[in-house]
């Protein structure tokens, strides 16, 4: 299924989405309530067929302003680094790589947080500072959505513990990145963490058929498959399960592709007024516009 949460006049909705028509069908029940209801869908485990005898209403996508599916307060937000050979080539060359010395491609998959405080919507504005930051980038990423509490779980179950997958962007204050040297500071800024439109679940996101792309003003500037990660979704799962308990809602970006700001001569880093569009098959897009104050 694809769930989502929508505004649709003046009142905040969880919806099933059907993509190939572009309408959305709205939940009713205690779901209609409910602070946090893809949340509660997630730990739950309920399925689409116990949410469609819920359905109260469809509007199309026209009529409706998609939010982020997963709402405040979120679990935790975990995210890969120099996930993608041609990205780590890439990054490491800019001259914002605070760690000097080390290989260009890991040996094992570099983990950061960003502060649940950056979530934002698929279309709400990417806000900075420019007396704070002069280098705002951005990343388009698949990320994996968790569905079971797992702990030490192997890459060969893995995967079972996937909820599904949605589209993100990861923006990223590149001076603030090198400057402190740990990711956490530069990847933490109030909206720089996109997500949604919705959230497709794993048996309708199958990994092989996951492609993100990214573009800025129209330009396309990024394209990956989920297939050529450098440690792959049950690898990543696997890795941070042995060092702590995942939670149902647990959200991992995948990594980005090559193609960001930093990777070309001069960087392209993002101004007031930009448009930043990501869609990853199946799982909509984001269009984010970039505001400075």
């Amino acid at each position: 299924m694809k769930i989502g949460r929508v505004s649709h006049l003046g009142r905040v909705r969880m919806a099933l989405v059907d993509e190939a028509n572009a309408t959305v069908t709205f939940i009713g029940g205690s779901f209609s309530t409910h602070l946090n209801p893809v949340q509660a869908v997630i730990e739950r485990r309920i399925r689409a067929a116990e949410l469609e005898e819920l359905t109260v209403g469809k509007a199309d996508f026209s009529e409706v302003t998609f939010l982020s599916p997963i709402s405040k307060p979120v679990r935790n937000i975990f995210a890969v680094g120099k996930n993608y050979t041609e990205h780590a080539a890439e990054f490491d060359a800019s001259g914002f790589n605070a760690t000097s010395g080390a290989a260009a491609v890991p040996a094992f998959p570099q983990i950061f947080t960003k502060a649940t405080t950056s979530l934002a919507g698929p279309s709400d504005d990417i806000v900075f500072d420019p007396a704070h930051t002069s280098s705002v980038d951005y990343e388009g990423e698949i990320g994996v959505v968790i569905g079971a509490e797992c702990r030490n779980v192997s890459p060969a179950d893995a995967l079972a513990k996937v909820f599904g997958f949605v589209a993100l962007n990861d923006v990223t204050a590149r001076d603030l990145q090198k400057n402190h040297a740990q990711w956490f500071l530069g990847k933490s800024l109030d909206t720089f963490c996109p997500i949604g439109p919705w959230i497709t679940t794993e048996d309708e996101a199958p990994i092989p058929s996951l492609k993100v792309q990214t573009w800025v003003n129209g330009e396309l500037r990024q394209v990956g498959l989920l297939t050529d990660l450098i440690f792959d979704v049950p690898n990543l799962i696997s890795t941070l399960s042995k060092a702590m308990t995942l939670l149902p809602g647990d959200l991992i970006a995948t990594g980005t592709p090559v193609g960001v700001g930093i990777g070309h001569s001069p960087p392209k880093f993002l101004q007031h007024g930009d448009l930043v569009r990501v869609a990853v098959t199946g799982l909509g897009e984001l269009n984010n516009r970039v505001r400075t104050r």
